[in-house]
């Protein structure tokens, strides 16, 4: 379709995305929409496209489209994003709210404050486990060759890919060297997520992250999750542990015995519009 589109911008910790609401307006060939939107120069700006739908199996669908066009299968900070959009937009009196993903259905839990606006959101993330990658089996705190470094790695399946990489001081990491070259590595055909994470207690990690298809970001839902998982599993951190990357906190629960893993974290509206395509 061509023509014009209305959008709301949203951000969880700094994690932004352009959400559409395709039960209203139908999208096509969001691939291309979503590496002109997503353009910080000439489009609005954001790490992708998020668009929200109707489902068969769920209460609503969510659909992302990272910065270069790929699809991702999750986002724990769009989904929290979409929970919010979906209350304060009228389209559901839900506080428990069924999203269909890629990844699996997901159950959000909204928190509302005294005025009735969505405070929080948690996020049943689904159950975690180890990823086996190309050579059929999974990297749990194995030494990882990048570049001129060695690192300590994880490899966890949150519904998309991660590598969590422990480290002394995640500050002073070149993520973006690093996480360019293990992203593509020939050990993950399909690309990877990439956590640079650093335990400063055992309820606080500090993590940079470089996303599959979007880069360096503020901050990733899921990629806090795996590196919960990774550093719960090593015996590193334990109970719900504050994930504190740059755009701000996240607060993830994993339990090892059932797998599965919860998140809460804000969600923020930044601005609305409209756009012609």
């Amino acid at each position: 379709m061509s023509g014009k589109v209305e959008f709301t911008k949203m951000q969880g910790l700094g994690n932004d995305y352009i959400y559409v609401n395709t039960i209203a307006q139908k999208i096509a060939c969001p691939e291309k929409i979503a590496i002109r939107l997503s353009d910080r120069r000439f489009g609005i700006g954001s790490d992708g496209l998020i668009l929200i739908g109707n489902s068969n199996v769920a209460d609503f669908s969510m659909r992302i489209f990272n910065a270069d066009g790929s699809e991702a299968k999750m986002c724990g900070n769009g989904s929290r994003c979409v929970g919010r959009y979906l209350y304060e937009k009228g389209l559901t009196d839900k506080t428990t709210i069924f999203l269909e993903t890629l990844s699996g259905i997901k159950i959000l839990r909204l928190s509302l404050d005294d005025q009735g606006q969505v405070s929080s959101v948690s996020v049943d993330m689904g159950t975690a486990e180890l990823l086996k990658v190309g050579n059929g089996n999974a990297f749990y705190q194995d030494p990882l060759q990048s570049l001129d470094r060695i690192f300590t790695a994880t490899t966890i399946n949150m519904g998309n890919p991660h590598i969590v990489l422990m480290v002394d001081d995640a500050d002073t990491v070149d993520v973006a060297k690093y996480g360019s070259d293990i992203e593509k590595s020939a050990m993950f055909p399909g690309g990877i997520n990439v956590e640079f994470a650093q335990r400063l207690s055992y309820g606080h990690i500090r993590m940079r992250v470089w996303e599959r298809g979007s880069g360096i970001t503020m901050a990733c839902g899921t990629g806090a999750c795996a590196t919960v998982v990774a550093f719960t599993l090593a015996g590193s951190v334990r109970g719900e542990t504050q994930v504190e990357m740059d755009g701000g906190s996240l607060f993830i629960s994993f339990d090892a015995d059932s797998g599965k893993v919860q998140m809460r974290g804000p969600a923020v509206t930044v601005f609305e519009g409209s756009v012609v395509i």
